[in-house]
C-alpha cells in the first residue's frame, strides 16, 4: 500500500490573489486540479489524502474534486503549521508501506519523479528530489555581509514529493510534536532523529507556484 499526502493549505499571501494559490486557474483549471491529476493517474499510488484548511473544504469539494471527478480518498483538516497538517494526515492513514508528501501548489511533478521517489524510499527509507541551484549561493552575517560561498555542486534545492517509509515518518513527526521542534520540511523531520535521506535528481520544471513570477512560468509550462 502506497499513500500520497497532498498539502493544499497555502493562503497565497505572496501571490496577492483573491483566492488561495491552489485555486488560481491555469488554462481554465485550478492549480490543484493538475497536482491531484498527476497522482490519480499514477498506478503506484493507492490512496490520496488531501489536506485543506477547515474553511476551504466545502469549496474544494465542490469546485475542484467533484467538478473534475478527481480521486481523493480522504480529506483531512489542516493544522496551525505545515508540520501539524502533515501529522494530521499521517494519523488518518491506517496501513501503508510508503507515504509521499507533496505540495498542492507543485502541479508539474512528473510520473518519473514520483516513481523514483517510491523506488529510493523503498531502498533507503527516505528520499527526496532536488536540483542544483543555478545561482551562486552566499552565506551572510547578521549585518548583511557575505561571509562564505558554498560549492554550488554540494547544494541541492529540495522539491517534493518527499517519500518515506510510513512507520518512520509517522514516528518522527510524533517526536517532533512532542519535542516542540520547528521544521521546514519533512526531510528535516527524519534528519532530526539521525535518519539519512537519499537525494535524487528532480526537475527544474517541478516548481512550486508561490509568487506572481512563478505564475507566469506556470502558464508557459501548461
Amino acid at each position: 500500500m502506497i499513500s500520497a499526502i497532498i498539502l493544499a493549505g497555502g493562503r497565497g499571501k505572496r501571490m496577492g490573489a483573491k483566492v488561495s494559490k491552489q485555486y488560481i486557474e491555469l488554462n481554465g483549471k485550478p492549480i490543484l486540479y493538475y497536482t491531484l491529476k498527476k497522482f490519480s493517474n499514477c498506478k503506484n499510488i493507492d490512496k490520496i489524502f488531501l489536506v485543506l484548511p477547515k474553511d476551504e473544504i466545502e469549496y474544494c469539494k465542490t469546485h475542484v474534486i467533484d467538478k473534475y471527478s478527481l480521486k481523493v480518498d480522504c480529506i483531512v483538516e489542516g493544522g496551525e503549521e505545515r508540520q501539524d497538517s502533515v501529522l494530521n494526515a499521517l494519523e488518518k492513514i491506517d496501513n501503508s508501506e510508503l507515504v509521499l508528501i507533496h505540495d498542492g501548489a507543485r502541479p508539474f511533478v512528473s510520473e518519473k519523479i514520483i516513481n523514483e521517489g517510491i523506488k529510493y524510499a523503498s531502498l533507503y527509507g527516505a528520499a527526496a528530489p532536488g536540483v542544483t541551484p543555478k545561482d551562486t549561493i552566499k552565506i551572510k552575517d547578521k549585518n548583511g555581509f557575505s561571509i562564505d560561498t558554498p560549492n554550488r555542486q554540494d547544494l541541492i534545492a529540495i522539491q517534493t514529493p518527499q517519500v518515506f517509509k510510513f512507520s518512520l515518518i509517522k514516528e518522527c513527526h510524533r517526536k517532533v510534536k512532542n519535542d516542540k521542534l520547528i521544521v521546514t520540511d519533512d526531510t528535516m523531520v527524519v534528519e532530526s532523529y539521525n535518519n539519512k535521506v537519499f537525494l535524487y535528481e528532480g526537475d527544474y520544471t517541478n516548481i512550486k507556484v508561490t509568487t506572481p513570477e512563478d505564475l507566469l512560468i506556470a502558464e508557459r509550462l501548461i
